[in-house]
């Protein structure tokens, strides 16, 4: 676990001299770190999210990501939990899914055939009406000082804490 999560935060920098918008990234354990990378990047452009995916894939052993969630810079995706909320929330899978064949790790049984496979990007970002998308995107829910001072008050007696 730590030898991933140390690749993760070493290579950060590296990746981010190729494709600087990039702004974290997270590869979670579950995904046995290269099967699975969260990406928050600070989206400049309509579809830049597949810019910064197909980059990804280009980029020495990152061809070997299975699957790449593209979110937006004020995404925690240290936070699993939360890249995964906006991620399903934000998507609309004919829209935002791509595919794409390519080289797959020697130790992944579930490819097609040895070392070639298929992977996955998803655009979990905003979309913009250049995207198609021409309804207003909401935004994100974030609860008041007073409301969370008020939780924090009555948490205990809500048998919570």
């Amino acid at each position: 676990f730590w030898i991933g999560h140390a690749t993760e935060r070493i290579f950060l920098p590296l990746m981010k001299l190729m494709l600087p918008e990039i702004e974290d990234t997270h590869m979670p354990a579950e995904g046995i770190f290269h099967n699975l990378i969260f990406v928050s990047i600070d989206k400049q452009y309509p579809g830049h999210a597949y810019k910064v995916m197909n980059g990804l894939w280009g980029l020495g052993q990152m061809m070997l990501a299975k699957v790449i969630i593209i979110l937006d810079k004020d995404v925690s995706v240290q936070d699993a939990k939360e890249a995964w909320w906006v991620t399903l929330n934000n998507i609309d899978p004919k829209r935002d899914v791509h595919f794409t064949p390519g080289p797959i790790d020697v130790l992944d049984h579930s490819s097609r055939s040895f070392t070639f496979g298929s992977k996955m990007g998803i655009d979990a970002t905003r979309k913009w009406p250049e995207e198609g998308f021409t309804r207003d995107w909401p935004e994100k829910i974030v609860m008041s000082d007073e409301v969370k001072a008020r939780v924090d008050q009555i948490w205990e007696r809500l048998g919570l804490g």
